[in-house]
Order: structure tokens, then sequence, then C-alpha cells
């Protein structure tokens, strides 16, 4: 495995792959997406074993040429019961995708990740996750997980702050706590830190308005990239692409369900800009207006630079179709993979 320069925590749905597909093929190459699992409680067994089965085949399709992870941090003992029957450890011979556990997961789901990765002896994930202060206190679950894989089984760490919002300024020290014990543990294929840091919609979030925040999670990468620590040069960029930490934990909706807007979302240096959608064809001057919220942005990088801003283009001039929530999440998340990509390039 090559060392990635970006690593996305995307969601198991058809909108991320979609958009992990229409990256350039050099973007692509780069970049190593986290793919996760959603939960789904109350599914009977057999639809959700066909649900993960179905997803996980789309993933493992869209990765013919690159590599990534697959994890289900959210899956209950029941859940994980089922995950170890559906993705069996035969299932993952001959795909580019690696198992990923971590501290605090049911039995079943460590002995499937664990038994994968003694059975192919070329990675596992492990996804440390740290929605607050870091606790000392997993490291004892995380050093007996690694005691039982075999000396040359490759381990990538995965830091994963999840939230990280204005409101948390100590962000960046909490990574470098955990960093800084995780480490000198073994020597790690990849060490990837990762943070969501596009906001929810404010609770005012209106058509014709553009929203701004501040990208808090690209300035706690860079308070890590300032701390003088020896172990900098090994650490790779991660973040949940265009959506909040939260929306990989949300039960996904029933099929065509979900609000009657949208979100289109931009990546600046500095900032995201999220722009209220409306949904429907009779609509078409409002959701004209939400496209052209974000081409008139002094830092809009123009139609030639992906897919993403292409389609925001052509929908402010009427040149395509409203588009739906599918469409709105995928150009979003292939200008801001894009865009993270190249600035790591850079």
């Amino acid at each position: 495995m090559s060392v990635p320069l970006y690593v996305p925590v995307l969601p198991t749905r058809p909108h991320a792959v979609s958009a992990y597909r229409a990256l350039s093929p050099d973007i692509r190459r780069r970049t190593a997406p986290l793919w996760t699992l959603p939960p789904r409680p109350g599914f009977l067994p057999r639809p959700l074993t066909q649900r993960i089965r179905k997803e996980a085949g789309d993933i493992a399709t869209a990765h013919r040429h690159g590599s990534g992870w697959l994890d289900a941090p959210f899956a209950d003992d029941v859940e994980a019961g089922i995950l170890s029957d559906a993705l069996t450890p035969g299932w993952w011979d001959h795909r580019n995708l690696w198992p990923v556990t971590g501290p605090g997961r049911p039995g079943a789901q460590q002995s499937l990740a664990l038994a994968v990765a003694r059975r192919r002896q070329d990675g596992l994930g492990m996804r440390v996750r740290i929605p607050a202060a870091w606790n000392d206190g997993t490291m004892s679950e995380i050093l007996g997980l690694l005691d039982l894989l075999p000396p040359s089984c490759p381990v990538d760490l995965l830091i994963d702050l999840c939230t990280v919002l204005p409101d948390r300024p100590d962000a960046a020290k909490e990574a470098l706590r955990a960093l800084d014990a995780l480490v000198p543990l073994i020597s790690w294929r990849t060490v990837t830190v990762m943070a969501g840091g596009f906001p929810d919609p404010p609770s005012d979030f209106r058509e014709g308005v553009l929203y701004e925040a501040a990208r808090s999670d690209w300035e706690t990468w860079e308070e890590i990239q300032h701390s003088g620590r020896t172990y900098l040069s090994r650490l790779t960029y991660g973040d949940y692409s265009v959506h909040p930490a939260t929306y990989a934990a949300q039960v996904p909706p029933a099929r065509n369900g979900g609000p009657p807007w949208g979100v289109l979302r931009y990546t600046t240096a500095r900032s995201y800009h999220l722009s209220k959608v409306p949904h429907g064809t009779q609509y078409d001057d409002s959701n004209r207006e939400a496209a052209r919220c974000l081409t008139r942005l002094t830092d809009f990088r123009g139609p030639g630079a992906t897919a993403g801003e292409r389609w925001l283009r052509d929908r402010s001039l009427g040149m395509t179709s409203t588009g739906n929530h599918t469409v709105w999440n995928r150009v979003g998340s292939v200008q801001h993979m894009t865009y993270v990509a190249r600035s790591l390039a850079r």
C-alpha cells in the first residue's frame, strides 16, 4: 500500500460511491476512503444481511483500482453478529478493502476484523474514536487487540476526532495526547487524523441566504502540524467530506424520504458554505438561485475544476435539471474531496 494523501470518511450510500467514482484518476489514486456502514436497528437478519452485502459489494466494485477501509463502528451486538455472517473472512479475499475495528466494539465485530487480518495479513485499520477528551483507559484494549495479530500484519492507526467545530478549541491538543500515547506502541503502517468539520444547517437556514462556517477541522490539522512532534511527517489528513461527523451514525431514511429541501455545499480555503436548495421542478428559480449563491463566491473555482463545479455552473444557468438529495450530496463531495487532496499536495 502506498501512503494515501487523503482519507475521507464516507458513508456507504450511493451518492458517496458515485462521488468517489467521479474523482479524477490522479485524485482517486491518492485517496483512500474509510467507508462506514450506518446503524440499522430493528432490521430482520435476512434483509440486513442483504443490505450489508449490497453496500459492501458496491464499495468493493468501486475499489477495483484503489484501496480503502470498510468499517461498521455503530453496529450493536445483534448487528455485529449479522455482519459476521454477511461478510465472512472469505468475502474479503481478492478485494482492495481492509477491515477495521477498535476499542469499545462488540466482540463479534472485533473477532471478524481480526480473523480477516490474520487470514490475509495485508492490513487492519485500528479506529480510535475521540469525541471528547482522550481516555488513557482505552490503551489496554488497543494493546489486547494488537496482541491477537501476527507480528507481520500491517496495522493502520485511524484517529477519529469525530465532530470538530469552533466550540471544540482543544481538539488538536486531544489529538496530540492520543498520538503521543499510540504512535510509539508499534510500527504503524499509516497514521491518520480525521475530523468532521462541515456543520449542520443553522436553525434559521433560509433560501437565497448563504451560510458560512469556519473550517475548524482544517485549523485543528494545522495546529497539529505546528506542534513540533517528531512523527508529524508520518501523519495523513482525513475528514468527513461535506457531511457532519454525526451523519455517518444516522439511520438512512426510507426510500424517497428526507426533507423537502436539501443543501448545496462548497469548500474554500478557510470556510464552508451552505446554500439551501428546494426539492422539485416547481422550484426551479429558487433552485437556480441556490446554485448562484455558490458560483458568485470570489473563491468559486470555475466549471473546469471538477464535475461538482461544472454542475453548479450549469444549474445556475438552468442548463441541467434541479437534481435531488443524491445529486446535491455527490457534487458537494466531488468538489470538496478534490480541493482537499490538491491542497494537501501543495
